[in-house]
């Protein structure tokens, strides 16, 4: 456990009987070592980097952000398969931090993932057989040969896979029906939460509404709640109740769908809904472009202050650079309570009173990113977390 952070001594207040999921100050901080014979560390990647956010049962919190920005580190880490630096996670009334060994591999059974890559996901000398019984064996689902073989052709039918399916390996399905093969094994133990890892962003464009759609039809079918993690406006738009924007190890802003898409706040939001493309040739040649200058800074020496203003065009002189924004409430009229913004000048921005301005894009000296100042040998960036 690294020390670099430390948990915050504020009490917490009491989480509504909806929220299945309770996150509070996530971080998640991956040191950088070097050395021969001793290793030293020389420094962090601030993956994650101090993540509030609340998932309510049966809803789906869509998480968006470009490659780089921690989106699967958090998600990993909610479900403890990335021990968190500093923060807490309140999963069902049960504070994950505090469990270990037996009882947490027993609370897993209501927390399960779906990865990014079916195929590396699935044991490759396995059957789909063996690998759907394995969890439900683990926790103690498999009363008897004949009730086990009849749960896994209803989870193969949920799906949309034939029972013959389950004699064969992973490297005989394409890859709609292998991630089709993620999400029954998802199922198989009867989880509360599933978390979503780009779980279509490998797959062809047709494959992956189907995916989508499948989703969907299960959550009302077995009343789950996902935490979607995706880069893709479209596909987070369709599938999210609750979408939060990760920029750099921090949410930047977060909303209901529909409000976030109609009236994007944060600056960094609305670049990234700039370059969705519109479907109307006439108002997709009218529309303004925001396009942002220079390249993502390195989770290994992130910005002081709010981690945008280097790209920022709606940057300022005060502030932006010395004081990190918290996500806030705004106020805006006709914007509601839910819809969060981590920007000092919001309001001022929606008003029209601050005007964008031209960013000049910066070349990073790899030396600069070294977190001591002087030690070679640190990377300059970290390309994907």
């Amino acid at each position: 456990m690294s020390t670099v952070a430390t948990e915050t001594d504020e009490p917490r207040p009491p989480a509504g009987d909806d929220v299945l999921l309770d996150a509070r100050g996530v971080k998640v901080h991956f040191p950088i070592k070097r050395g021969v014979i001793f290793d030293k560390t020389i420094g962090y990647v601030y993956a994650v980097d101090g993540v509030d956010l609340q998932i309510r049962r049966g809803e789906t919190y869509g998480l968006v952000g470009e490659s780089g920005c921690g989106k699967s580190t958090l998600g990993r880490a909610l479900l403890k398969l990335e021990e968190p630096t500093a923060g807490s996670v309140e999963f069902d009334g049960t504070d994950l931090a505090q469990l270990d060994g037996e009882p947490l591999r027993r609370r897993r059974q209501d927390m399960q993932m779906i990865f990014q890559d079916p195929l590396s996901s699935l044991d490759p000398r396995q059957t789909v057989e063996s690998l759907l019984l394995e969890g439900m064996e683990a926790h103690g689902l498999t009363q008897n040969k004949g009730e086990a073989q009849e749960r896994l052709r209803e989870l193969l039918a949920a799906v949309g896979l034939p029972p013959q399916a389950l004699r064969k390996y992973p490297h005989e399905f394409s890859g709609g029906q292998r991630q089709r093969i993620g999400i029954a094994r998802a199922l198989s133990v009867n989880p509360k939460l599933i978390v979503a890892d780009e779980p279509v962003s490998a797959l062809d464009v047709s494959v992956q509404a189907q995916v989508i759609n499948l989703l969907e039809q299960l959550q009302d079918e077995f009343d789950l709640t996902y935490l979607v993690v995706a880069h893709d406006l479209a596909v987070v738009r369709h599938i999210s109740d609750t979408v939060g924007v990760m920029y750099l190890g921090s949410i930047v802003e977060e909303a209901a769908a529909d409000d976030l898409y109609a009236e994007p706040l944060h600056p960094y939001t609305k670049a990234l809904m700039s370059a969705v493309p519109v479907p109307d040739p006439t108002v997709e040649d009218r529309r303004e472009r925001i396009l942002l200058q220079g390249d993502l800074p390195s989770p290994a020496n992130p910005p002081s202050g709010c981690r945008f203003h280097t790209r920022c065009p709606w940057r300022q002189e005060t502030r932006c650079d010395d004081e990190r924004p918290e996500l806030r409430t705004v106020q805006i009229a006709g914007v509601p309570e839910s819809h969060r913004v981590a920007c000092h000048w919001a309001e001022d921005i929606q008003a029209g009173t601050i005007k964008p301005h031209s960013v000049e894009a910066s070349v990073t000296d790899p030396s600069a990113d070294a977190p001591l100042g002087d030690e070679p040998g640190v990377p300059a960036s970290i390309a994907e977390i």
